[in-house]
């Protein structure tokens, strides 16, 4: 019985990281569940406000930078890699523009 109760909790947790929707005080969810509950009882479903995306591309632009050392902010380095061409900001190939730089 208590294997069962720890497998019970084991999956809750999983699926709940998965989804994003695990909702413990201990965890440090970035999104918000998207169910409310009222206080009739009743649940509404809400949508977190999204950033949008064309916002972030028109603070950039491509310019003919490359390199890391011209970038100001992760982000900046992140829309390069994504939109411009030539860049040289990814050795290793992982996707992750400027590691040592930013430290990510």
């Amino acid at each position: 019985m208590r294997k069962l109760i720890i497998l019970a909790v084991l999956a809750y947790v999983g699926y709940g990281y998965f989804t994003g929707t695990l909702d413990l005080p201990f965890y440090s969810n970035t999104q918000s569940s998207p169910l409310i509950s009222n206080d009739s009882g009743n649940i509404q479903i809400t949508t977190p406000p999204q950033r949008s995306a064309t916002a972030v591309s028109r603070s950039f632009q491509c310019d003919g930078r490359q390199h890391c050392s011209q970038m100001r902010s992760y982000e900046e380095a992140v829309f390069f890699l994504r939109n411009c061409p030539n860049t040289k900001m990814d050795g290793d190939g992982d996707g992750i523009p400027c590691e040592q730089q930013f430290r990510r």
